[in-house]
């Protein structure tokens, strides 16, 4: 037997005389020994000689495999052949095949990722970001609001009327880049992220407006005005700090968007429905339509939210309704599986949105867009609120607003708090364009209104007093972006 293990594990070297080891050192009881732990286990089992064969040759084959696996067919010159080698499991042209797969699945994934690359960054450098705006508000850092409630957030949206910039010059004339706030909202964002709540002030209410910084390096005087203004005085950081003075309220980042934005971004989602029970022509804002339903472009859409005499009673009033209400209908649009997703759909909005804005260096990148937009996404279309300071005929003017007080300020301070504001649908009168219509501001406290509409030329403006309501009382009228702009 111990032959056939010489034979399969090969001969037994001499034993060095020199080493100290050697059969001479061994007694013959060791030596008997060791052959019976080879040859013979104690336990009476196989013996270990044909274990060990089966091993060495498992163990050849194995390392047959990995080399013919890893080697070019026929092998390096000079490769000595492994005694009880297997042949390799692959063909060298199934190995070719998967080769190129791997090659291709790379260059795949390679191609996707330059791509995407290259639709974000064109994506990111389509934002402009309003450096001196961020700057001008530094220097009044030490009077502004302080935050209240972490992760609420405040972001002023600004739609200017300014004539400068490519496909605007068709709406009036250039006075040399002059500019006001055609439509000013703040959006609150709570810190749940449960709704939003869209504050619009009124174009002529009058405010009290801090000195500011003009374009041309020299500043205004502070004033008593029309709250447009402020943006023809300072730009944005004029408005910005108005709005802080007038509310209290901190505002943490800001949106401008013109004329040719606004279209852009209503042409990307394919338009939005409206309902018309009159046909409308109006020259001012290049708007002609008939009655019934129409599904407007970007250029009718503007026209729609900007038209004042022909639609409605022609107050300014019933317009900044209609803009709600069709932000309302573009939000829940945008928010749409049609569009978040389909990608044909989804990147043309994208493209808009971001090079129809003017942004602080805070929302300033495609990064800081996706972050808010992501933070907006589950937010049920019934939550996202739109509703307008509540205020009245100044009493120096009737073509100017004023402050209802202590509705707004019972507004603000919830708002400030980040606390539930609660807004109901207006009373439903006919305005004879399909849409509901009310006194346009809020009432503070869910009672009927005590105020009235002043002369034609005070737009309908009329608002609630909210004398003895708590804040948990007030109750504010609007509307909400599941209710459209059709009935």
């Amino acid at each position: 037997m111990d032959e056939d293990v010489t034979e399969s594990a090969g001969a037994p070297p001499e034993p060095d005389e020199n080493s100290g080891i050697g059969s001479g050192n061994r007694s013959e009881s060791d030596a008997a020994a060791e052959d019976r732990d080879v040859t013979a286990p104690a336990d009476g089992g196989p013996r270990r000689g044909a274990e060990h064969q089966a091993l060495l040759t498992a163990v050849a084959s194995a390392m047959a495999a990995a080399v013919a696996a890893a080697t070019p067919a026929g092998g390096p010159a000079g490769t000595p052949p492994i005694p009880g080698a297997l042949p390799a499991p692959l063909k060298p042209r199934k190995r070719h095949w998967l080769r190129w797969v791997a090659i291709g699945t790379s260059a795949a994934v390679l191609a996707v990722a330059g791509t995407g690359w290259w639709f974000y960054q064109r994506l990111d450098s389509n934002i402009t970001t309003d450096t001196s705006t961020a700057a001008e508000l530094q220097t009044y850092e030490k009077e502004r609001p302080k935050p209240v409630v972490l992760d609420a957030e405040n972001i002023l949206l600004v739609g200017s009327d300014s004539r400068a910039g490519k496909g605007n010059s068709k709406y009036g004339r250039d006075d040399g880049g002059s500019q006001r706030s055609d439509t000013t909202i703040l959006l609150h964002l709570p810190a749940d992220r449960k709704s939003a709540t869209a504050v619009s002030f009124p174009r002529d209410l009058m405010v009290e407006i801090p000195s500011c910084k003009r374009s041309d390096g020299s500043r205004s005087r502070p004033q008593s005005a029309q709250f447009n203004w402020a943006f023809e005085f300072g730009g944005a950081a004029c408005t910005i700090r108005t709005v802080e003075k007038l509310t209290g309220i901190r505002v943490d980042h800001h949106m401008v968007v013109d004329f040719q934005g606004f279209k852009d971004m209503v042409d990307a989602v394919d338009g939005v429905q409206v309902c018309l029970k009159e046909s409308v022509d109006d020259k001012d804002s290049k708007l002609k339509l008939s009655a019934g339903t129409h599904t407007l472009d970007g250029e009718q859409a503007l026209g729609y939210v900007r038209a004042r005499h022909s639609l409605g009673d022609g107050s300014d009033t019933q317009r900044m309704d209609r803009q709600q209400r069709f932000l309302g209908a573009l939000f829940k649009k945008v928010q749409s599986n049609g569009v978040l997703l389909n990608p044909t759909q989804l990147y043309p909005v994208l493209y808009a949105a971001t090079k129809a804005i003017t942004s602080d260096p805070g929302l300033g990148s495609l990064s800081d867009l996706y972050d808010l937009t992501r933070s907006m996404r589950s937010v049920p279309t019934d939550k996202v609120q739109f509703l307008t300071v509540p205020r009245q005929p100044y009493t120096q003017d009737p073509n100017r607003d004023e402050l209802v007080q202590p509705a707004a300020d019972t507004l603000f301070e919830q708002l400030r708090e980040d606390t539930v504001v609660t807004v109901v649908p207006k009373p439903a009168e006919d305005d004879g364009n399909g849409e509901e219509s009310g006194d346009g501001s809020g009432d503070g406290s869910g009672d009927e209104n005590t105020g009235g509409k002043s002369d034609g030329k005070s737009d309908g403006k009329a608002a609630d007093s909210a004398a003895g309501k708590t804040r948990e009382d007030a109750v504010f009228q609007g509307t909400n972006a599941a209710a459209g702009v059709c009935e």
